[in-house]
């Protein structure tokens, strides 16, 4: 079965050290009350319900899978899921993140993400269900009406209540311009929904009372294209006028997914026969209030991704360390044993500091991400608010695009290291990378956010995004150019951060004349600035490894060394894939594929 330790000490380095929370929030009148204990205590005891509750569920619940009742289109979790639900939602965890209007707790993002990142090592597949409610919750915050607020989000707060987004038809995924489910008015302010939307995770299920959906759909007199879209909140149950909840609504699970992954989680064709809803947003504006939701689940796919590699390198380096195999190429190491521990091989240090540095650095990457949203949310300069702004659009695929990619390297080393017994199920690892591999897919491809990251945030403001965070890691090489100990990691950084800038340009100057030049660039690009980002933060992490005694210090700046030496260099073979156009991609017809 393996196992999951929260790696709590190292998520106080990432907060406290690194990032200096409690600082930063004490510049933030919502947060300024909050202490560096309060917070660690929050993460012991989500530590405790990840590590006891949900993570001996995870295996048993790949196994079993969801169960659908055809006739009814009821949907059944595995075994164990809907009571640990309902320890989740005693304990307050839904609303950790939330407004204190409507029941929550008012917490930061950042430490929602802390909380995030271990319900994802411990079980992806029942994270879902209260992580999609999170997404439905900040888009009816802030697009509902005040009716539609005070109807749904303390509800949504509690637990109670679960959410979905439907986007996704048959023949529509990413070109949601092409969607054709239907809302009719119905002449007292609410709509009759009618459609089919496919892949809606957390579609059905019997752990909450209810679930809202958040549906997009085409009003009678809607534009064509994604000008045309509106977004309507549509209840399983009706609610009562006292809260309660009320008749069942004409929507319906019609299948369940069989899928690679997640079994433990439902994965719903769901069926829209008149169903009622009620508007979010502007008519035909209903994209500007899903993507509320969709940024918040491309960065909580980020999240499911380090936490499966957090997993998945825990578990192979305990095999590591157990497994003995053959005798190092050096002398044997174990002399009371008939061969050495496997970690003493080098191909196999290679795999577990892989995982490592891809672990730590999106571990830094994504508290990072989550403190600059609540900077953004939260801050009382204006100013602050906006350049925060700025900077997540920019990361926000990269941490969905970069993070997922690593992961499935990650878990799928972690799977090497167990040789073939980490192809047999009976050991858990090769259940991480079939759940890893789903992140890249869906909430946008990782090509689409490759796209994105090219093609609206870089090229699309003429790269003022990009130089924002380009300033920040000119200022950290610029405030550590007198430490000769730091060279080893502020010159590349230096030399990454100049070819990045150059190379930007010359697609940009090729764009004008070849707009797939912006298409072939795009994966490439995203990796080439996902490790900007992981160089910057290694860069930071190694300082700190440097001005501190200890081997918890020592092992931070190994690491920055190995992910310097071993890992940056791709960046090499990136910048050359970009230089290469798209001249190879476009010359051959597709009839002769």
């Amino acid at each position: 079965m393996g196992q999951y330790i929260a790696p709590l000490r190292d998520m106080q380095f990432v907060l406290h050290e690194l990032l200096n929370v409690e600082a930063e929030f004490k510049a933030i009148p919502d947060f300024e009350s909050l202490d560096a204990d309060t917070i660690n205590s929050i993460a012991e005891e989500a530590a405790k319900f990840t590590q006891n509750v949900t993570y001996p569920l995870n295996q048993s619940g790949d196994s079993e899978g969801c169960h659908h009742d055809k006739v009814s289109g009821v949907v059944t979790a595995p075994k164990g899921f809907k009571e640990a639900y309902a320890q989740y939602v005693e304990a307050g965890w839904p609303a950790l993140a939330c407004d204190t209007e409507y029941g929550g707790q008012g917490l930061p993002e950042c430490i929602n993400n802390v909380l995030y990142e271990m319900l994802n090592s411990a079980n992806q597949a029942w994270t879902m269900y209260p992580g999609l409610t999170h997404g439905a919750y900040a888009a009816l915050l802030q697009h509902g009406t005040d009716e539609l607020k005070k109807a749904y989000l303390p509800k949504i707060v509690s637990g109670q209540w679960t959410g979905t987004m439907c986007l996704t038809e048959a023949h529509c995924g990413t070109d949601l311009g092409m969607l054709r489910s239907k809302a009719e008015p119905l002449g007292d302010g609410s709509y009759s929904i009618s459609g089919q939307k496919i892949f809606i995770s957390a579609g059905e299920h019997d752990l909450a009372e209810n679930i809202i959906h958040l549906v997009l759909a085409r009003l009678p007199d809607a534009p064509a294209g994604t000008k045309g879209i509106s977004l309507f909140v549509v209840p399983k149950y009706v609610p009562n006028a006292d809260g309660t909840v009320g008749e069942r609504n004409g929507v319906k699970c019609g299948s369940i997914e069989h899928k690679m992954g997640i079994h433990g989680n439902a994965t719903c064709v769901i069926n829209l026969d008149g169903a009622k809803g009620w508007l979010v947003g502007e008519p035909n504006k209903g994209l500007n209030a899903m993507f509320v939701m969709m940024n918040g689940a491309r960065l909580g796919v980020g999240m499911q991704s380090l936490g499966l590699a957090e997993v998945a390198y825990q578990n192979s380096l305990v095999y590591a360390k157990d497994r003995i195999q053959m005798r190092s190429l050096t002398g044997p190491k174990a002399k009371d044993k008939p061969a050495d521990p496997i970690i003493v091989h080098p191909d196999v240090r290679r795999m577990l500091l892989t995982q490592k540095a891809y672990v730590e650095a999106a571990r830094a990457f994504t508290y990072w991400t989550g403190l600059m949203i609540d900077k953004s949310h939260h801050h009382p300069d204006e100013k602050v608010r906006k350049e925060m702004d700025e900077l997540v659009a920019l990361l926000t695929p990269i941490v969905k695009g970069f993070i997922t990619e690593n992961s499935y390297v990650s878990t799928t080393y972690g799977m090497q290291v167990f040789g073939g017994h980490g192809y047999i199920k009976e050991w858990g690892m090769e259940q991480y990378v079939r759940d890893a591999r789903i992140n890249m897919i869906y909430e946008g491809t990782n090509g689409i956010q490759a796209l994105d990251l090219l093609g609206r945030k870089v090229l699309g403001d003429m790269g003022a995004k990009l130089m924002k965070f380009g300033r920040i890691v000119t200022d950290f090489i610029k405030a550590e150019s007198g430490n000769e100990a730091m060279k080893e990691f502020t010159g590349p950084l230096a030399e990454i951060g100049t070819e990045v800038q150059k190379v930007t340009m010359e697609v940009g100057q090729k764009a004008m004349k070849n707009a797939d030049e912006v298409g072939a660039a795009s994966v490439p690009y995203m990796h080439l600035v996902g490790h900007f980002v992981f160089a910057y933060l290694w860069a930071r992490m190694a300082k700190l490894g440097l001005e501190n005694e200890g081997d918890f210090y020592k092992t931070k700046v190994a690491t920055a060394r190995f992910y310097y030496a071993k890992l940056l260099p791709e960046t090499a073979t990136h910048l050359k894939q970009i230089r290469a156009g798209a001249d190879t991609l476009m010359a051959l017809d597709a009839a002769n594929f």
